[in-house]
């Protein structure tokens, strides 16, 4: 719904049907679209309502929507997992239209990674990833170490904070991650990946590459490697179900278990299981490689 208003003098009125408003100047009439109320599974965008530092790093990528008129309507499940699940969402402004349509591109559909409540993770799991790692407050700390209540909530939150940290540092390093959008509690808001024909990127294990691709997505996933290497972190997960086969591109995902390969006393070992995981995958696809080499590659970056 659009409406003209015009500034009057105090107490005075106006006949909107008079000629002379022909006249007035154009500052002083201005529109405005008046939104109806949010449906169900819709909220008004959370860019603004969020910290300056729980925003995706600087420059960002065009298709951010930053927009306070934005609203949020999720689109539905797009993945379950232990300790989080992945949802679609669309961010955009009402009656924008796209970029194809001469608009200004105010819509975007990205990822929602929201993590569980306190029931749903292992601490013994999470403690051999967690080595070295610190938490700020010692009362969280103590918590933690209680595995109380409070020290569960705090565990969800620091899942995923550490994997906000790890996607914003991933891609400041240039690596084939998604772009962090923002942080907001436990939800992360993410670059969607898609394949060729715009639809969810596949996993690597879903997929039977031809002999070239299939090796130009090792050499993209050693040149990763070695770059997170050498920058002192390992995935520590990694497996072809943690890689996204976007076209011809690589995209590495599943951040929040990021090891320090030094300060964690496993670091190697992490790396090592790392390679194991991703070279017995492409071996079985006849890519003839070996998780030792690899591994001695990648140790050659780190010191």
């Amino acid at each position: 719904m659009s409406h003209d208003f015009t500034a009057e003098p105090h107490g005075s009125t106006t006949d909107t049907t008079d000629p002379g408003l022909d006249d007035l100047d154009p500052t002083f009439v201005f529109d405005f679209q008046a939104y109806d109320d949010l449906g169900d599974g819709q909220r008004w965008s959370t860019w603004l309502a969020v910290e300056p530092l729980c925003r995706g790093p600087e420059p960002r990528p065009d298709w951010v929507v930053t927009s306070q008129a934005a609203v949020d309507t999720d689109l539905g499940i797009l993945k379950t997992g232990k300790e989080a699940d992945a949802f679609l969402l669309e961010r955009a402004v009402p009656g924008s239209p796209p970029p194809d349509e001469g608009g200004l591109g105010e819509s975007v559909v990205m990822v929602a990674k929201r993590y569980r409540s306190s029931e749903h993770r292992s601490f013994h799991r999470a403690a051999t990833y967690t080595e070295g790692r610190s938490v700020k407050r010692s009362r969280d700390e103590r918590a933690l170490k209680r595995k109380s209540t409070w020290g569960r909530i705090v565990a969800s939150s620091e899942w995923a904070i550490s994997e906000w940290d790890a996607l914003r540092r991933c891609w400041e390093l240039g690596l084939p991650v998604p772009y962090p959008v923002q942080i907001d509690g436990t939800e992360i808001l993410m670059e969607w990946i898609t394949d060729d024909a715009g639809e969810s990127a596949p996993r690597l294990a879903q997929t039977r590459p031809a002999p070239a691709l299939l090796a130009s997505y090792y050499d993209q996933l050693r040149e990763a490697l070695a770059t997170m290497v050498a920058n002192g972190i390992v995935h520590g997960d990694l497996s072809a179900y943690n890689l996204l086969a976007a076209g011809e591109r690589l995209v590495i995902i599943d951040l929040p278990q990021i090891v320090d390969l030094v300060g964690n006393t496993a670091g190697m070992d992490f790396l090592l299981r790392d390679c194991t995981n991703v070279c017995t995958w492409f071996r079985a696809k006849g890519l003839e490689v070996d998780e030792h080499e690899l591994f001695g590659e990648l140790m050659a970056q780190a010191f």
